[in-house]
């Protein structure tokens, strides 16, 4: 004779040996299969072997699920990637990663092979690829995703990649604060034949020494080399399309304002010394600057002149930025600003640049799981007002 079974028990026995449940609830997301969380960390799941600590529902044990605060993870934003190898490695820490998935921020690879609206479904779209074919995927994208955030507009991303529509209109912008003024330097185009362009850099008004950057970025190292012509003739030795622009004295420091949506963090780098009129008659020809934009040319812990090292004011700063972000239509960006040297707070705005190296950046990781989860709520509330 056979004992009997309650129904619950036979249910009980049908679930566990039809789906082998165990008490750890596991999830996968970008790439991490099986996961479960210990001690606010996620670790993979062995499969096949006995994990210390895990505990499996077996035939002689009653089946139970014992309800833990941390057992279910709720999934905010799944941020589809589009980026370069480099800025993938520079950008994809591994710090990064995890303080995101602790917060259910899901990074997941977007396949450059495979049609994009078949992929996903993505909640942020966050890219960095150049030239006119994946321009026109990402707009494609947006018409028929309007409801996923893409980081940013390719017709935005675009005009930061030409210098000379990079900062047209920002000397136009009206300030709410008064603790500081921004300016941009007097500038011009040399489309070919940089010899001949000196009669027209006095018709333009512009002065010795000018700084002559590559016209476009196109995410060559080139592209970012800049040079200072001290006088006409050094003119010759530069390669159009390039843009001029006057230097303008600035105590060998730079700054560099790092913008994530709200937020805002600003860096000092060194940069070329102050020019005198000496200096320009003992110098001729082109002279190559060096990089500033790397930290190695921190500025932040050396010892400088107050009147230098002081950073812009917070409130022109937050001024400033909210403007920027209309004017560019973009979320992700920094600018390099100068204080012109012996001013009360004059600035010039220099360069814009898209998605910059944001791993210079402190506490960027922090900065960008709080950006994340801003526009997870921000998804949140829109769904439930409509």
């Amino acid at each position: 004779m056979f004992g009997t079974l309650a129904s619950g028990d036979i249910e009980t026995a049908r679930l566990r040996r039809n789906l082998g449940v165990t008490r750890n609830l596991g999830f996968s997301c970008g790439g991490f299969d099986g996961m479960r969380l210990e001690d606010d960390n996620m670790k993979p799941q062995q499969h096949g072997g006995d994990d210390e600590g895990e505990q499996v529902a077996d035939e002689t044990s009653p089946f139970q699920i014992q309800q833990h605060p941390f057992q279910q993870i709720q999934q905010k934003l799944v941020v589809g990637y589009a980026l370069t190898s480099k800025k993938k490695k520079s950008f994809l820490q591994p710090k990064l990663e995890l303080m995101a998935r602790r917060k259910g921020i899901c990074f997941v690879a977007i396949d450059l092979n495979r049609p994009l609206s078949e992929q996903g479904p993505f909640d942020v779209v966050l890219h960095k690829l150049l030239g006119k074919e994946w321009q026109e995927v990402i707009e494609g994208y947006q018409q028929t995703h309007p409801e996923v955030t893409v980081l940013d507009p390719p017709n935005a991303i675009q005009r930061i990649y030409n210098r000379q529509s990079m900062l047209q209109g920002m000397a136009e912008l009206k300030l709410s604060d008064c603790s500081g003024s921004m300016l941009v330097p007097k500038q011009m185009v040399v489309l070919k034949d940089s010899a001949s362009s000196a009669d027209k850099v006095v018709e333009a008004g512009l002065k010795y020494p000018l700084v002559a950057k590559p016209l476009w970025i196109d995410g060559t190292a080139k592209s970012h080399q800049l040079f200072l012509a001290y006088d006409r003739h050094s003119l010759a030795e530069l390669d159009p399309p390039l843009v001029l622009q006057e230097f303008v004295n600035h105590g060998g420091v730079m700054f560099k304002v790092f913008v994530v949506g709200d937020i805002i963090k600003v860096v000092r780098r060194f940069s070329l010394p102050n020019i005198s009129n000496c200096d320009k008659a003992k110098v001729d020809g082109a002279f190559q600057f060096p990089r500033v934009s790397s930290s190695a040319a921190s500025a932040d812990n050396a010892d400088l002149d107050p009147s230098v090292a002081e950073l812009p004011p917070k409130s022109f700063l937050e001024a400033l930025v909210k403007e920027l972000r209309t004017l560019l239509g973009l979320r992700l960006f920094n600018i390099d600003m100068i204080r012109e040297h012996g001013s009360e707070n004059v600035f010039y705005v220099i360069d814009v640049n898209y998605f910059p190296g944001y791993g210079k950046m402190p506490d960027y990781e922090q900065v960008f799981v709080d950006f994340f989860c801003n526009l997870a709520q921000a998804r949140h509330k829109k769904r439930h007002c409509k």
